[in-house]
């Protein structure tokens, strides 16, 4: 299997981190971010992630992704789910995306490679969200807004290993947002946040994306 991904990307992640927990081989291609063209020759439209199954098809969308990948050989994601976490990570997403989006492209990732994939990124998110100079300057008041969600996720976590206790669908709603948080610099994941993540990317074997 192939996936058309952005290293940045948490819906990337999702699948990345489903086929790590199952030990499988994920042939993993980073497209650059102006390379729509690769994309819609592949679904016919612009979107990420695309994943390409052994027999050639296409599949669109994460979740529908990281099902089919759990469901070859022994499900892995047999735990429960909880609709507080469901509904956290809806939240967090949106409190995130000022702090990490306007960081992504000091990263150094593969996606930006060239001036012309990085200009393409700057100026799609800038659309959505605006000034990225203005937004890294509002980083103290992004985390104090921050917080108080991760706080809230700490007391909904009941192991290290897996948020419900069993590998679940939840772990792979909450993982990939907490890898993308952890680019700013400063941030402080509390207690409990902290070892699940750094838990959990040990066990998948995915290190952490650079602060800044």
């Amino acid at each position: 299997m192939r996936l058309y991904m952005f290293e940045h990307c948490s819906l990337c992640f999702r699948v990345r981190m489903t086929a790590a927990l199952k030990h499988m081989h994920l042939q993993e291609v980073v497209v650059l971010d102006d390379d729509s063209e690769t994309l819609i020759r592949l679904v016919g439209k612009r979107q990420i992630p695309v994943l390409v199954k052994d027999d050639g098809q296409p599949m669109l969308e994460s979740m529908e992704m990281v099902k089919y990948i759990d469901a070859i050989g022994e499900p892995a994601l047999i735990g429960p789910e909880r609709p507080e976490i469901a509904d956290w990570a809806d939240r967090a997403a949106q409190k995130t995306a000022p702090l990490t989006w306007p960081r992504y492209p000091l990263l150094g990732l593969p996606e930006f490679a060239t001036v012309a994939a990085l200009d393409h990124y700057t100026m799609r998110k800038r659309n959505t969200l605006g000034d990225f100079v203005e937004h890294r300057a509002k980083t103290r008041e992004y985390l104090r807004e921050l917080t108080p969600h991760l706080e809230q996720l700490d007391g909904l976590i009941e192991s290290p290993r897996a948020i419900n206790g069993k590998l679940s669908i939840d772990d792979i709603r909450v993982l990939p947002l907490l890898r993308s948080a952890a680019v700013v610099k400063g941030l402080r994941f509390p207690e409990k946040v902290r070892g699940y993540f750094e838990m959990m990317m040990t066990r998948i074997g995915y290190q952490p994306l650079p602060a800044v």
